[in-house]
């Protein structure tokens, strides 16, 4: 089943434990995925695009390895 649900800034900023402002700049550099949904000039991203980028992020790579 898909979460659906959309995600703004502050949500992706509390799902992976960093400020606002953080996300803004992923997004400003090309980091983040570009987004699901914009709506009045807002960009907003579904839950499980936000999670499927988590967990393709190179810090989170290595934590799901057994050593």
């Amino acid at each position: 089943m898909t979460d659906r649900r959309l995600w703004s800034y502050q949500d992706i900023a509390a799902h992976i434990r960093v400020r606002p402002d953080t996300v803004r700049s992923y997004r400003k550099h090309g980091i983040l995925p570009p987004p699901d949904h914009v709506e009045g000039g807002k960009p907003y991203w579904y839950a499980d695009t936000v999670r499927a980028w988590v967990a393709c992020r190179p810090r989170n790579r290595d934590r799901n390895r057994n050593p």
